[in-house]
């Protein structure tokens, strides 16, 4: 191509995607070249008021999907099936979470939950299997209130807690309740691979039937060799104790764990793997975050481009306050670890709930772990 048609090629490309350039995409660039001439082929109406006509998960601006199916587990527990649209990618590794925004009563609720489903299905459906929680107002309504047919946002799948490929020749699990979920994946992913490792899996619930995916993991147990599962029954037995560890697991140095489950049992498990130099072996996942008793005492919060303002408490993250007033605020992990939260702080002063470390103005902060210490101003 002659040199001088190379720069106005160029330039047009740039003008075309521009319109759909911030769009989080499992293709290729040319994708949302495609997207963004559609973006102002409509202007100023937007594109989806013209493609939710013909499909409502053609979508010119942001990842969507459709839930087909949701399936109860236990009592407490669904496994949600979703058929994503346009552009998400069915190629992720086995452990990574995906986000979910769910549009209830009026207003978009945003959270994220690992998958269990294998990567590169056939069908390229995905699940996720939620655990209904008091405090969750999203986990009860996918577990008791959504229906197939509701359209949700999708973000794609993230996450560093996955297992590589190919996996380790032995290997620990350790999870408790829905820290189940991310493992379920794996272990379904080595089936579907042919893969063998040796895995010893220690799992707790109070009881058989709080079990997630219960019949499942005895029938991998029967059918493959190299598939050991502990069941610690909580109600029963207690808890698992880690300083015994030795007992239930004799050669557990020598096997990179991947762990899941609630703080406590995680915090006992990076003890003990501390005290033994084998940190880097250990990788674990923490569904909630460790909030300290030093939180901040709470405020006004103004957002200063969408020009809204909230009153929060300090128990309430800056994430949540956004979403509060409908603010589709960016995230990702929503624990601190991932960066897709990270905002600067315009004004005021935030702090942050695992540290207690105060935060001020210019400097850029976790939305998602930090909350108001006095009133303060985001840029968004």
């Amino acid at each position: 191509m002659a040199p001088r048609l190379r720069a106005p090629l160029r330039k047009m490309a740039r003008w075309s995607s521009k319109p759909a350039q911030k769009i989080d995409t499992a293709h290729t660039p040319q994708v949302n070249v495609l997207r963004g001439l559609a973006a102002r082929a409509t202007t100023p109406l937007l594109p989806d008021d013209y493609l939710k006509l013909l499909n409502p998960l053609w979508t010119a601006r942001e990842l969507r999907g459709q839930i087909v199916d949701v399936r109860t587990e236990t009592a407490d527990s669904a496994t949600v099936t979703i058929k994503p649209g346009w552009g998400f990618s069915a190629v992720y590794r086995p452990g990574q979470y995906v986000g979910i925004g769910l549009r209830v009563e009026g207003r978009w609720h945003w959270r994220s939950y690992s998958l269990t489903s294998v990567p590169r299905r056939h069908d390229r459906h995905i699940t996720i299997t939620v655990k209904a929680t008091p405090e969750g107002f999203l986990s009860t309504h996918l577990v008791n209130g959504v229906r197939p047919g509701t359209i949700v946002r999708l973000a794609e799948p993230k996450g560093d807690f996955a297992l590589p490929d190919p996996p380790p020749p032995k290997i620990l699990f350790i999870s408790a309740g829905s820290g189940i979920t991310p493992l379920m994946a794996m272990l379904r992913t080595l089936t579907a691979r042919g893969q063998s490792p040796d895995i010893m899996h220690l799992h707790s619930a109070p009881s058989a039937d709080d079990v997630i995916f219960h019949d499942e993991l005895r029938a991998l147990e029967g059918s493959e060799p190299g598939y050991r599962l502990h069941l610690q029954l909580t109600a029963h037995d207690g808890k698992l104790a880690f300083d015994r560890l030795d007992e239930l697991v004799p050669d557990w140095r020598e096997r990179p764990t991947w762990a899941c489950g609630p703080t406590p049992m995680l915090d006992s498990v990076d003890s003990v793997w501390d005290a033994a130099g084998l940190s880097e072996e250990l990788h674990t996942e923490r569904f909630t975050i460790a909030r300290t008793d030093k939180g901040g005492e709470g405020g006004t919060v103004t957002f200063e481009i969408s020009d809204k303002t909230v009153e929060i408490d300090g128990a309430t993250s800056l994430l949540e306050a956004g979403e509060k007033v409908g603010i589709q605020m960016p995230f990702g992990c929503r624990m601190g670890i991932c960066q897709t939260c990270v905002l600067p702080l315009e004004d005021g002063h935030v702090r942050d709930f695992r540290s207690g470390d105060e935060h001020g103005a210019g400097d850029r902060i976790n939305t998602c772990v930090s909350t108001a210490s006095g009133d303060c101003t985001l840029k968004i």
